[in-house]
């Protein structure tokens, strides 16, 4: 199989990798923990390989037009972690840890995975890729300020660990990526960018794969407990998509920037989550994160088909029509 192939197949499998990750994690969770420390070179690997697909002249051209991008950025960086807290102190009255790991799981920034899903979809690619790098680069600035600002003194945050954590995981490996395909003319992203995409994905998979083990000693047993935990971590992911597809629709910024939109603010950086509740917080603050990681790929496939579902049937007569004039023209 080539690796085109093998990636292809791995975007198809991703609502069943990541839940099947968790479930090894558990079951290998002796075998698994001692490699935590792994995990933030291979996330950093990661986000090398998704950044191949950025350059500096869309993220100029993008930024002529912000309202979109400001608009994202107060979505995910204040509406949601505030809708988080409000909904955990609901729901989690006297578990502080427990609220934290809500809003550290809306939080942090959106997901490279998104842009997946937008190109399915027929989102704006170059609005996409401006948006998860803009987050990014805001990233260790906005996280801790969200958690600080939410959760105060109850739970003793590490700040300047999480923003150095985000800055090696995330930022670096961001800017090498863009400097790259900038410096080779976009001659990278065709030849390595389909060599790295696969193993990003298997990447993903041994990401959640050690994170479940590390918090496997916090969830011994199917209970009640765990079953409302998932369905408030559902409540509250629910809200980014309909949040972000509500407010493009509201100020009519288009149907291409309606699914950009509806992506983005509901995708989120899981791996890079779960990272940062391992290493910086409580093993307990990782369980909503560890849990939005079984659902997060399953959430996408929903609200994309039961908001979108009439662009991928608007795509295949246009890429009929396409093909058949591109024959004509070569008789």
């Amino acid at each position: 199989m080539s690796l085109a192939r093998l990636n292809s197949t791995l975007e198809k499998l991703m609502p069943l990798i990541t839940p099947t990750s968790v479930l090894i994690g558990f079951l290998l969770s002796q075998t698994l923990s001692p490699y935590t420390g792994w995990v933030p070179w291979i996330f950093a690997i990661m986000t090398f390989s998704g950044s191949l697909s950025m350059n500096f002249q869309d993220l100029r051209r993008v930024l002529q037009h912000p309202l979109p991008i400001v608009l994202f950025l107060i979505i995910i960086h204040a509406l949601m972690p505030l809708a988080a807290w409000l909904v955990g102190s609901v729901a989690f009255p006297d578990d502080a840890l427990m609220v934290t790991g809500l809003i550290l799981l809306l939080a942090i920034p959106t997901g490279i995975i998104s842009f997946m899903w937008v190109s399915i979809y027929r989102g704006n690619i170059a609005l996409t890729l401006t948006m998860i790098l803009i987050d990014t680069i805001l990233s260790p600035f906005l996280v801790p300020t969200a958690l600080s600002a939410l959760v105060g003194t109850k739970v003793k945050i590490d700040v300047l660990g999480m923003m150095t954590g985000l800055f090696w995981m995330i930022i670096v490996p961001s800017m090498i990526g863009m400097l790259l395909n900038q410096w080779t003319q976009g001659r990278i992203k065709t030849s390595v960018g389909p060599v790295l995409a696969p193993f990003s994905k298997l990447g993903i998979a041994l990401v959640v794969s050690i994170n479940s083990s590390a918090i496997s000693g916090y969830i011994t047993e199917f209970s009640m407990e765990l079953v409302y935990l998932f369905l408030i971590c559902v409540i509250v992911v629910s809200c980014g998509y309909l949040i972000g597809y509500g407010s493009s629709k509201l100020l009519k910024f288009g149907q291409d920037v309606d699914v950009t939109m509806t992506f983005n603010c509901g995708m989120r950086n899981i791996s890079a989550g779960a990272v940062l509740a391992i290493t910086y917080f409580p093993p307990q603050v990782a369980m909503p994160v560890i849990i939005g990681m079984c659902f997060q790929q399953m959430m996408a496939s929903l609200f994309g088909f039961t908001l979108f579902r009439r662009r991928l049937s608007e795509a295949e007569p246009k890429l009929a029509i396409d093909t058949g004039a591109h024959k004509a023209l070569k008789s």
